[in-house]
């Protein structure tokens, strides 16, 4: 039995190292309020001293293409995903908003959210082995309180960051619409009406991480004092009693459960975007009351990928944006249906209804069946040897 607590002294140092994963889901959103400061008990806190940081935020897997504008990115920059997505619909699926501008200041982290709250939970259990550890005259307890306490601290100001979403300095100039359309690699797509000065915010412009300690040698020389009061944290904690041992490791088996469930919530839970007001609209739907359109169409599913393209040609009156997104292949039969629905899609209007207290665009689809078009246009050019086919 004189064995036992050894092992318990080598599973509290693990614990404290453990939940790499969870710490990093959020990092980059956490790091960008001041909360970071606050000294706080924080798990598997090696996983935020890395050589090197990152220049810009995650992006998202998409094709982002600017109807008017010619813009196009091979990926969805990570403010405009976070704000609205429509990649967890069913395939196929084809989503409409527009977004506004309601307030002129930057978007940030939310105040007073979940990654708030588990770090007031870090910094209250810090307190409190703090004083537990004062109450049996640990030394060893208290070294390890304090320098674990500090390093989280140190961690967020080599990390801490600001986001410059990059706003037109000169006012007055003609520019294109900004409206946009993502593809998402599942076949979903999401039509985004905003101005070109929106577009260039959320989707275009490079969302690059401006950091409170931008030089890498500086960054580096506290990522060294930080692994130095982990190491001495950790040997610290080793040397504790028995008693602050065991709160250690309560404290950290709770802190690692509250980071697991902080970074399986959705990402927009820990943003502040109240700056930008989105706006769903919806599609038409024969034979249903109002109520029922809005509800069941404000996502219109389909069941094929060229029935979702034609959706978007509907609203975007364009075929210009769909070979810079690559969506459609280049065959004549394909070609030939493009220039049709875009014809069709011309002769489609839409009118503004209101809906449970809301005023919603809705986007009225021709009688156009765009399958069996495509598959008589495909017919009619396959007496042409060398052409290439695709019937969606």
């Amino acid at each position: 039995m004189h064995d036992l607590p050894e092992i318990q002294l080598d599973i509290a140092g693990f614990l404290a190292i453990l939940g790499e994963g969870s710490v990093l889901a959020n990092s980059q959103v956490a790091s960008l309020s001041r909360i970071v400061f606050l000294p706080r008990l924080l798990p598997a806190p090696q996983a935020l001293m890395v050589p090197s940081r990152p220049s810009k935020l995650e992006s998202a897997e998409g094709y982002t293409t600017g109807v008017e504008s010619g813009n196009h990115r091979d990926y969805i920059n990570h403010v405009g995903h976070v704000l609205v997505d429509a990649e967890e619909e069913p395939d196929y699926s084809v989503k409409c908003v527009e977004i506004r501008r309601k307030q002129n200041r930057d978007v940030a982290a939310k105040v007073l959210g979940p990654l708030w709250l588990v770090a007031i939970l870090g910094f209250v259990e810090s307190l409190l082995l703090f004083g537990f550890s004062v109450m049996h005259d640990d030394t060893a307890s208290i070294i390890a309180t304090v320098s674990m306490s500090l390093l989280s601290s140190l961690i967020g100001v080599s990390n801490k960051w600001k986001l410059n979403l990059p706003k037109r300095r000169q006012t007055g100039l003609v520019t294109p619409p900004g409206n946009v359309v993502i593809r998402y690699s599942n076949g979903n797509f999401l039509v985004v009406q905003c101005t070109e000065d929106i577009a260039r915010e959320l989707y275009f412009a490079p969302e690059n991480i401006k950091y409170l300690v931008s030089q890498s040698s500086e960054y580096r020389m506290i990522s060294l004092v930080g692994t130095f009061l982990l190491m001495v944290g950790i040997i610290a904690l080793s040397n504790a009693s028995l008693p602050l041992q065991v709160g250690f490791a309560a404290a950290y088996m709770i802190l690692n459960i509250a980071y697991w469930v902080v970074a399986a919530l959705p990402p927009d839970v820990h943003w502040d975007m109240s700056c930008f007001e989105v706006r769903e609209q919806c599609f038409d739907s024969l034979g249903a009351t109002k109520e029922v359109a809005f509800e069941a169409k404000s996502v219109e599913h389909n069941v094929t990928f060229t029935q979702a393209l034609w959706k978007v040609i509907v609203v975007t009156k364009s075929i210009k944006w769909i070979r810079k997104s690559d969506a459609a292949p280049a065959t004549p039969a394909w070609d030939e249906w493009l220039r049709e629905a875009r014809t069709y899609s011309r002769k489609a209007g839409s009118r503004m209804e209101v809906v449970d207290d809301k005023i919603v665009k809705v986007w009225e689809i021709p009688e156009w069946d765009p399958q069996k078009r495509l598959s008589e246009l495909v017919k009619k050019h396959m007496s042409d040897p060398d052409s290439d086919y695709y019937s969606g």
